[in-house]
């Protein structure tokens, strides 16, 4: 028997089992001891006291490291418990995860900086008297035409324009948005050319669990001043890493991230600085707080200074951010250009850019070659994030196909830095990047307007974006020339592409073949219908196609480029992980 210590005690005396006793716990090699003898018969006993019995035999087993001695050898009690089954691994459960509102934070105007900035806090000087700002968007309906509730309002979070009302849940309409509906079961709701002084949020109600279709973009152009040119992005929804290509803290050139954060939530940011001869670290650079419903603008100068080629990781904690680069450029007194550098698609072994406008070779060459203009002329800028180089095949796809880079279109991008790659040298026109590589990486593309060293000049920063799918909602300044471009860099793709008026109305579709490893691009009408056209709702089918509006101004160098953004979100599912 066992003493409360848990020592063992030799039995006095052996006594015969009785019927109503439960026998004791024994081990396999107590059993082949005694040889193969009958069990005590159990019968005649209730359940009840059976399990009582063995619970306190099985009880006092395992309340403590109980050692048998049995031929020199050492038992632990535990061997003598009953083994647990062997586990068997569970797939865990999806859960639906409702539908959230779609939310694009608008970056606010083109500022100047005051005097000369110490640090990485700016100041900013007025305006020039020519400057303008403004922010076009669209909300598509549900396939019964209902519209869901959409707003256009200040960070802050006073109201700019109301599209619609918001829908009691009881009235919603039962049928969900439908992404091959008929145009004439849609309808829009629009806000066309709405003057804006600071950022704004586009925001719309999900509707029957779905995300909605909505867009936003925001245009800036000036006639003169140091900020002399065009300037737009689409508006973004806020998300906790990004990735932006293209900045320039060199002599003349003026780089301020802005970060907004439209949550309720405070974010903490991190920044993740990569030039053209590795990381920079910067002091500075980490545990930036952004408060709910604000901007915080950073000189980049202030943490990299002299940087030619500058790419900038934005990774928040707590609430999400939107972030985006002012980059201009000054040549002594000269305008160089003026854009806002939008953050492209994460790292990937392939990367895809449209929107890219090519002027003259010759021009650009004898430009290229004067003091101060390298970063005049068309580029590719690649940066690796990782631990090994990026060997990168470059394709450049124009209106007849496939235009040889000088050099071949190969290069060796080196790990943790940014590396360019020109683009010069083809016919004018337009154009689509694609590049590829063993290695991830991101990319962006330069694109540049203006032949004369003595006239003012502009730019464009081109970014990576998604492959093209349905209901992708694509927003278009009223103001110059503007194009829809498209590329399908390896097999044919057929686009649709439905106009959208200033009247809320969703006209009938065009459609446009584009033959694999080309750029097709369609001029957009001022009016359709005797209303002003806003937008385009943009579905493709068929190879992986890519998109974007440029916007030129006629008579003037004016640029900006701005990726079609991808469509609303389907009903989404997560793996629910049951334990403790």
């Amino acid at each position: 028997m066992h003493d409360t210590h848990g020592a063992v005690t030799p039995p006095e005396r052996p006594e015969p089992a009785k019927q109503s006793q439960t026998p004791a716990v024994e081990s396999k090699r107590d059993r082949s001891a005694r040889g193969a003898q009958p069990r005590t018969a159990r019968t005649g006993v209730p359940a009840l006291a059976r399990l009582k019995s063995l619970s306190r035999t099985v009880g006092g087993v395992l309340s403590a490291a109980v050692l048998v001695a049995a031929g020199g050898g050492l038992v632990a009690a535990t061997a003598l418990a009953p083994q647990v089954p062997g586990s068997r691994p569970l797939e865990a459960p999806l859960a639906a995860v409702p539908a959230g509102s779609s939310v694009g934070i608008c970056p606010g105007p083109a500022r100047l900086l005051e005097g000369t900035p110490v640090g990485t806090d700016p100041q900013f000087s007025p305006e020039s008297a020519t400057a303008k700002s403004a922010v076009n968007a669209v909300v598509i309906s549900s396939s019964t035409g209902a519209l869901p509730g959409s707003r256009l309002a200040a960070l802050t979070g006073s109201r700019l324009v109301e599209l619609a009302k918001a829908t009691p849940a009881a009235a919603a309409p039962t049928a969900s948005p439908a992404p091959g509906a008929p145009a004439s079961a849609l309808q829009a709701g629009v806000v066309s050319q709405r003057a804006v002084d600071a950022v704004s949020v586009l925001s719309a109600d999900a509707q029957e669990n779905q995300q909605p279709s909505a867009g936003a973009v925001m245009s800036y152009t000036a006639d003169d001043g140091d900020l002399r040119g065009a300037a737009a992005a689409a508006c973004q929804r806020p998300a906790n890493d990004l990735w932006l290509v293209g900045a320039n803290t060199a002599l003349g050139r003026t780089a301020v991230l802005n970060l907004s954060n439209a949550s309720g939530t405070p974010a903490t940011v991190g920044l993740d600085l990569f030039g053209a001869k590795g990381p920079i670290q910067a002091p500075g650079s980490r545990g930036l707080l952004v408060a709910p419903g604000s901007t915080r603008s950073i000189i980049l100068a202030g943490l990299a200074p002299g940087q030619n080629q500058l790419s900038v990781r934005v990774r928040s904690t707590g609430g999400p951010v939107a972030a985006v680069i002012q980059q201009s450029v000054l040549r002594g007194l000269t305008p160089g250009g003026v854009d806002f550098i939008s953050p492209g698609t994460a790292p990937a072994t392939r990367q895809v850019i449209s929107g890219i406008d090519i002027q003259n070779p010759d021009a650009l060459a004898a430009l290229g070659a004067k003091t101060g203009f390298a970063d005049a002329k068309p580029a590719l800028q690649i940066t690796v994030p990782g631990a090994a180089d990026a060997v990168v095949e470059v394709k450049l796809f124009g209106r007849d196909g496939q235009k040889a880079l000088p050099g071949g279109g190969v290069v060796t991008a080196r790990a943790g830095a940014v590396t360019e790659v020109s683009l010069a040298g083809v016919p004018a026109g337009h154009y689509t990047v694609a590049a590829s590589s063993d290695v991830s990486f991101a990319a962006a593309a330069r694109v540049t307007r203006g032949l004369r060293a003595e006239e003012a000049a502009d730019l464009a920063w081109a970014p990576s974006s998604a492959r093209l799918g349905s209901q992708h909602v694509v927003p278009v300044p009223r103001t110059g020339e503007r194009f829809l471009m498209f590329g399908a860099p390896e097999g044919r793709a057929k686009i649709s592409y439905t106009p959208i008026t200033a009247d809320g109305k969703v006209r009938t579709a065009a459609t446009m073949d584009i033959a694999g490893g080309t750029t097709a691009s369609v001029k957009v009408p001022g009016e359709v219908g005797g209303s002003p056209l806003v937008g385009y709702l943009v579905s493709a089918a068929g190879d992986a196609a890519y998109g974007a509006v440029m916007l030129q101004q006629g008579g003037r160098s004016d640029i900006a480029s701005i990726p079609v953004t991808p469509g609303p979100a389907g009903q989404e599912q997560i793996a629910v992980t049951l334990g403790y």
